[in-house]
C-alpha cells in the first residue's frame, strides 16, 4: 500500500458502490431531462512547494505530480482512471456510441499517390486498421504492401512518422514513434528487398529525413536529457549527417554544435536536384535564420541567407543557382522571392510572387508553382510558371480546403484532396499542362453530405474585431436554443483552422448536433498580424474571441449554455482551460485535451521554452508574470465556483505538452468544484500528444467524450438513436 499513499481509501475500496449510488441517487432534473450529479474523486495529496516570482510567492501544491517516474504519480493516474472509467461505464449509451463510431469509421481511406524511383506509393487503411499501410506499385502493376506499421507492435501503438526516399528511389529511411512519444528511431531499408541495411538511428526528435544522393541523410535531434526523457528540458537542437553503413556515434554535426549556433529547433532539407543543403534554425516556434551549403563542392562553407530570426523563410525550389524563397519578411501575408545562391541575402531579393491581402501557402510540382491563398480561411489556388506568370486558377469543387499540390518536377499528373466540414475528402488528379482536375478517388465514407450544411458567419469580438466562424449542422435545424453544440478552437502558433472533414464529427452531426469552429486571433488565417494579435500581452484576445463565439451561438438560438460544450487540444486545451475558469457558467461541458495548463512553468519542460514567442515566460518581467498568472488555468481555479462538467484528457507518454499540466489542473478542479458536475481526467496509457494514436484508441476516446458531453447536457438517451 505504500505506493498508493496519495490514493483515497474510499476510491480503492468503495469505488463501484459509490459510483452506483451516485448514478442512482444523485439524479436531478434539468429542462425536463435526466442529469446526473457527481461528487466522488480520487483524493490528491497536497504538498508544501512555494515558488517566488519577483518576490511574489506562488503555491504549487501538486508539484509532485510533475514526477512522471514516481510510483506515487503512477498510483494517482491509476486511481483517477478508475474513477473516470467507472463513471463513463454508467452512461447507458456509451457502448452504442462506440459501436456507431466504429461503423462510421469502417470504410477504405487512401491518400494521394506519389512517385519515387520506379514505384508509385500511397497510404491505405481498409477501415479499422490501427495504422495506415504504405502500398506501392510499378507501372501497370498490382499494389503490394511496402510497409505495414500494424506489424510494428502488438497493440498498434508504434506508428510510422516520416518516410523519405533517396534521390533515385532505391533506398528509404523511415522514422517510428513508440507509444506516441516525440522521440523517434530511424530505420533504413533497401526498397527492392525491404531489408534493413543497418542498426536504427535512435533518440531522434523533431526531425525530417533529407537524403544526400544514396550515400546518407541529414536528421535533427537533441542530446538525450538527464532524468525523464518524457519531461526533462531539451534546449539545443543539432543537425547531423549520417553516412550509410557507419555507426551513429560517427555521425557528423553539421549545425548547432557550438554556442554561436545554439537553437531550440534546427532543420535540414536538400533541394530536389540534390545540389544544396538548406538549414533553418529557430529559438522559438516563430521566425528562423537560414543557411545554404553546396553539396557538390567538398567542404563548402555555409552561406548565410538570413542571420536573424525576426521573420520566417524557406527555400521552396531552385533552378541551378537561382533560389526561390517563401518568406514573410517585409510581407506579413508571405511572398516568394528569387535570388542567386552566390549572394542570397535579403537586400538582393527580387519579388517573384508578390504579397497580396490574403495569406499565401506555396508548393511546386510538374514544373510549376502553386499558390494557395486563404480567403477568409477558404482555399483559392493559382498556377504559375517559373517566369512568375499566373496561368490560371485551379478550379475547386466548392468552398473548403485544398491540400498542397506538389510533386516532382518531371511529373505530368499531380494530386490533391478537397474537403470541408460536411464533405469527406475527395482526391483529384490535376493535369498540369491543361490545368484541369478530374476525380481520382472519391471518399467511401457512409455520410450523406447533402443532408448537412456548413456556412460561414462573422461576429464581433469584445473589442469589435470581426471573427469568422464556420457552423455545420443538419439542414432544417430548428433554432430553439436546445441543440447540443460543440465549439472547437485553437488560436495560436500561426496555425490556421481551415474546413476539414472528421468522421468522428459525423456522429455528432447525426445526433442533431451543431459543430462550430471560429478562426481566433493567434492563428494564421490572416497572416502575421493576426497571429501577433493573439500572443503574449495580447493572449486575452484569443479567449475573448472564443467567448464571443459562444455568445453568438447562444444569441442566435443555435444553442444555450445548457447545451454548449467547448473543446480544444494542446494550445486549444489552454484555451478551454482559460475560458472555463473565466466564464464557468457559459457552457455545460468543457473538454480540454493535452492542454498547456501551468503557464508559469510550461517553459521548464521538454521543448516548451520554444513557445515563448506566443506566450512569454514568467521569468521575463514582473508584468509578464502577472499577465500569465492572470489566466493560467492551474492558478485560476477558485473555491466556491460551480465549474462545468469537465473531462480533461491527456496521454501518459505526451512529451510535448507533458501530462503534469493536465494532472495539476484536474487536481485543482476536484479540490475546489462547488457544483455537482463531474470534473474528471481520462489518461490514455501508451499514448502521446496525439500523433500516431491507434484507430481503436481514437474511437474509444471520441466515444467517451461524446457520451460524457451528451450525458452532462441532460440527454439520458441519445438524441437520435441510430441503427448499427
Amino acid at each position: 500500500m505504500t505506493a498508493l499513499k496519495g490514493v483515497s481509501l474510499l476510491v480503492m475500496l468503495g469505488l463501484g458502490f459509490l459510483l452506483s449510488a451516485c448514478l442512482e441517487n444523485g439524479d436531478r432534473q434539468k429542462n425536463g431531462e435526466l442529469q446526473v450529479g457527481f461528487s466522488v474523486y480520487a483524493e490528491t495529496r497536497k504538498g508544501e512547494v512555494i515558488d517566488h516570482y519577483f518576490d511574489m510567492p506562488v503555491a504549487d501544491p501538486y508539484r509532485w505530480l510533475e514526477d512522471d517516474m514516481s510510483l506515487e504519480t503512477g498510483a494517482w493516474v491509476a486511481a483517477q482512471n478508475a474513477v473516470t472509467f467507472g463513471y463513463l461505464s454508467k452512461i447507458p449509451y456509451r457502448e452504442a456510441v462506440r459501436k456507431r463510431l466504429e461503423v462510421l469509421w469502417d470504410y477504405e481511406k487512401v491518400s494521394a499517390p506519389f512517385k519515387e524511383g520506379a514505384y508509385t506509393y500511397f497510404y491505405r487503411n481498409t477501415g479499422l486498421q490501427n495504422q495506415y499501410v504504405v502500398y506501392r506499385y510499378a507501372d501497370n502493376g498490382e499494389p503490394e504492401v511496402f510497409l505495414d506499421p500494424n506489424t510494428f507492435s502488438e497493440e498498434g501503438t508504434t506508428s510510422l512518422s516520416t518516410l523519405s526516399f533517396s534521390g533515385d528511389g532505391s533506398l528509404a529511411a523511415y522514422s517510428i514513434s513508440e507509444a506516441g512519444s516525440d522521440w523517434r528511431k530511424i530505420i533504413t531499408i533497401d526498397v527492392e528487398t525491404k531489408q534493413r541495411l543497418e542498426a536504427p538511428i535512435v533518440d531522434v526528435k523533431f526531425s525530417g529525413i533529407a537524403w544526400s544522393g544514396q550515400d546518407g541523410f541529414f536528421y535533427s535531434s537533441y542530446e538525450k536529457p538527464e532524468g525523464s526523457e518524457l519531461s526533462a528540458k531539451t534546449d539545443q537542437h543539432k543537425l547531423y549527417y549520417h553516412k550509410l553503413g557507419t555507426a551513429q556515434q560517427q555521425d557528423k554535426i553539421i549545425f548547432g554544435g557550438t554556442p554561436e549556433q545554439k537553437r531550440r529547433y534546427v532543420g535540414g532539407d536538400v533541394t530536389e536536384d540534390g545540389r544544396y543543403l538548406v538549414i533553418s534554425g529557430a529559438v522559438s516556434t516563430s521566425g528562423n535564420d537560414l543557411y545554404l551549403k553546396d553539396l557538390t563542392v567538398p567542404n563548402s562553407p555555409l552561406v548565410t541567407i538570413l542571420d536573424d530570426t525576426n521573420s520566417e523563410a524557406y527555400v521552396i525550389d531552385n533552378i541551378g543557382t537561382q533560389l526561390y524563397i517563401v518568406t514573410d519578411r517585409d510581407a506579413p501575408n508571405q511572398r516568394i522571392v528569387t535570388v542567386d545562391a552566390v549572394n542570397p541575402t535579403p537586400e538582393k531579393w527580387e519579388d517573384f510572387i508578390v504579397e497580396t491581402e490574403h495569406v499565401l501557402s506555396a508548393s511546386t510540382g510538374g514544373g510549376y508553382f502553386f499558390a494557395e491563398y486563404m480567403v477568409n480561411a477558404l482555399s483559392k489556388v493559382y498556377q504559375y510558371d517559373y517566369q512568375g506568370n499566373r496561368l490560371g486558377e485551379v478550379e475547386l469543387s466548392g468552398l473548403g480546403s485544398a491540400s498542397a499540390i506538389r510533386g516532382n518536377r518531371e511529373d505530368t499528373k499531380l494530386y490533391y484532396s478537397f474537403t470541408n466540414y460536411n464533405t469527406p475528402p475527395t482526391i483529384f488528379e490535376l493535369d498540369v499542362e491543361e490545368n484541369t482536375s478530374t476525380v481520382f478517388k472519391e471518399s467511401g465514407a457512409g455520410f450523406a453530405s447533402e443532408d448537412y450544411i456548413s456556412s460561414q458567419h462573422f461576429y464581433a469580438s469584445k473589442d469589435g474585431v470581426q471573427i469568422p466562424m464556420m457552423i455545420t449542422h443538419k439542414k432544417g435545424l430548428v433554432l430553439n436554443g436546445k441543440n447540443p453544440t460543440i465549439l472547437y478552437g485553437y488560436g495560436g502558433f500561426n496555425i490556421s483552422l481551415t474546413p476539414s472533414f472528421n468522421i468522428a464529427n459525423a456522429f455528432w452531426l447525426e445526433q442533431g448536433g451543431v459543430y462550430a469552429v471560429p478562426n481566433l486571433r493567434g492563428g494564421g488565417e490572416y497572416g502575421k498580424q493576426w497571429h501577433d494579435a493573439g500572443t503574449q500581452f495580447n493572449k486575452q484576445n484569443v479567449f475573448d474571441d472564443f467567448i464571443a463565439a459562444a455568445e453568438y451561438l447562444i444569441d442566435n438560438d443555435y444553442t444555450s449554455s445548457d447545451y454548449l460544450a467547448i473543446n480544444g487540444r494542446s494550445n486549444g486545451g489552454l484555451l478551454v482551460g482559460a475560458v472555463m475558469t473565466q466564464r464557468p457558467s457559459l457552457m455545460a461541458v468543457a473538454l480540454p485535451g493535452v492542454g498547456v495548463m501551468d503557464m508559469l512553468r510550461y517553459h521548464t519542460f521538454t521543448a516548451g521554452a520554444g513557445w515563448a514567442y506566443d506566450y512569454g515566460t514568467s521569468e521575463q518581467s514582473p508584468e509578464m508574470f502577472e499577465y500569465l498568472k492572470g489566466y493560467s488555468p492551474v492558478h485560476n481555479v477558485n473555491k466556491g465556483i460551480e465549474y462545468p462538467a469537465t473531462l480533461v484528457t491527456t496521454g501518459d507518454h505526451d512529451d510535448r505538452v507533458v501530462p503534469a499540466h493536465s494532472f495539476k489542473f484536474a487536481a485543482q478542479l476536484q479540490e475546489k468544484q462547488a457544483g455537482q458536475s463531474p470534473t474528471l481526467i481520462r489518461i490514455e496509457t501508451n499514448a502521446g500528444h496525439g500523433s500516431g494514436t491507434p484507430v481503436s484508441k481514437i474511437i474509444e476516446q471520441y466515444a467517451d467524450k461524446f457520451s460524457f458531453t451528451l450525458f452532462n447536457m441532460g440527454f439520458y438517451q441519445l438524441p437520435v438513436m441510430k441503427a448499427e
